[in-house]
């Protein structure tokens, strides 16, 4: 059996747990996230692992389906200025993406801002599922209006366009303890970007932790695997692993790792959009 066929039966054999019941028992407010890029060896054994104990998370099942495919689409500048302000470590910096729940056929639009005061906001509204790969007149003006809010030019909201789409399929778990806890487990990752160039990495996990505060029991037995966190992000890494131009030192440890055995279809400056 291989590996992604082991991780997939340990999820199946996890204990079940709807939508409504994972955000009452797991609504964290103030979290700490903590993200892993991890062998798929070793994500099928720690799924057993965690399958065979006395206190097994549970696996968020909608529609009888506990791995729900996820498409997520990014919008940049022509220059990048979303990807160059998280590339240098800009205090004031946006994200901004498309994110579809295939299964459900629900859409959102999702962006994230960092003002001057290193205060991070997330706002989280309900997309037309046809416009997912753009932005509406109405969505550039609500991207503009919080880019001015960050003294970020909120013209560049005319500029945004989008720059690269990633999918895969994802499962959630509640982790048990005295204050439950959330993980998520992101399979058959792939990137595209705007001109069809792109990469998978079939070899791979990308797992993310959301805790209270301390590291939790799944932290530790990642830990005790050899794993430990890593700075990721699915837009600024994928983009970093198909663009040879763009600054990337901020990223440079995946990039060596992981993502250097996908072998992305990468350009350089002369190909860049």
């Amino acid at each position: 059996m291989t590996a992604r066929a082991r991780a997939a039966t340990a999820i199946a054999a996890l204990p079940a747990i709807g939508l409504d019941a994972l955000t009452t028992d797991a609504a964290l407010l103030t979290r700490v996230d903590r993200k892993y890029v991890v062998p798929m060896d070793a994500t099928a054994s720690l799924l057993e692992d965690l399958q065979r104990s006395t206190d097994a998370p549970a696996a968020l099942e909608i529609a009888g389906e506990r791995e729900l495919a996820y498409r997520s689409v990014y919008f940049d500048t022509p220059d990048l200025l979303s990807y160059r302000l998280a590339a240098h470590g800009r205090r004031r910096r946006f994200k901004l993406r498309t994110r579809t729940y295939v299964d459900t056929g629900a859409a959102y639009l999702e962006l994230k801002t960092r003002g001057a005061r290193g205060l991070t906001r997330k706002d989280r509204d309900a997309y037309d599922l046809d416009a997912a790969d753009r932005l509406t007149a109405e969505a550039r003006d609500d991207v503009a209006e919080a880019l001015d809010a960050i003294g970020v030019e909120p013209t560049r909201a005319d500029d945004l366009d989008a720059r690269l789409q990633t999918l895969y399929r994802r499962t959630t778990l509640l982790l048990p303890g005295t204050v439950p806890s959330r993980a998520t487990i992101d399979l058959d990752l792939r990137w595209v970007d705007a001109d069809g160039g792109g990469f998978t990495l079939p070899r791979f996990a990308i797992v993310e932790t959301k805790s209270p505060g301390q590291a939790g029991a799944f932290d530790r037995a990642l830990w005790r695997a050899g794993h430990r966190p890593q700075r990721i992000s699915k837009y600024a890494t994928g983009m970093a692993a198909l663009r040879s131009d763009l600054p990337s030192n901020r990223w440079t440890r995946v990039l060596a790792g992981p993502f250097a055995s996908s072998h992305p279809t990468r350009k350089d400056a002369s190909c860049a959009a």
